[in-house]
């Protein structure tokens, strides 16, 4: 565990405030759930909840038959970082977490099918330094949130409007999973 110097005092609620330095390292937003443990040294984790994190086994399976039936890079994230990829390229973005431009398109709860050299075109994690020919993100939505995205990748072909319906199914399978 690394240590911030950062001491805070709980209230007669119970009550602790997370310091906004580390919200905002680990990406906790206001609303956000937290997981809470013990363990047996008496210290307390707080762990950022991801929904999708209970569907990670499912959703890469999914990826996995996506990938092998298009022929694209498929990825599947939460919030936070990429749950599941499959395909040619997948090992740039297992585990990674997502851009920023990622993050503000599931906030805005959008589908795009986008071409390398478009305006929208966005890198969808922190580090993507790849290059597709075409991308198509959709975001998932369970209860009405966004809880994560399908991201179908091209390296060479140029995608259309099949893909992008392709990732909006894909999106719309995982949510309903999730209300079940």
């Amino acid at each position: 565990m690394k240590a911030t110097g950062i001491v805070r005092r709980i209230d007669d609620l119970g009550r602790v405030v997370v310091p906004k330095e580390i919200r905002r390292t680990l990406r906790i937003r206001e609303g956000d759930p937290l997981e809470i443990y013990t363990d047996r040294e008496g210290e307390i984790i707080l762990k950022k909840y991801s929904p999708m994190g209970d569907l990670s086994q499912f959703a890469g399976q999914y990826a996995k038959i996506l990938a092998e039936t298009t022929g694209y890079l498929v990825c599947i994230s939460d919030r936070d970082h990429m749950i599941a990829a499959c395909g040619g390229g997948k090992k740039s973005y297992e585990d990674q977490p997502v851009s920023r431009e990622l993050e503000k398109l599931m906030e805005e709860r959008k589908t795009l099918l986008n071409h390398e050299g478009d305006r929208n075109y966005i890198p969808v994690t922190a580090n993507d330094t790849e290059h597709h020919t075409s991308q198509v993100i959709a975001t998932i939505i369970t209860h009405g949130d966004a809880v994560g995205s399908v991201i179908i990748m091209s390296g060479d072909r140029k995608m259309q409007e099949a893909e992008k319906q392709m990732a909006m199914t894909a999106a719309g399978f995982l949510g309903s999973q999730m209300e079940q």
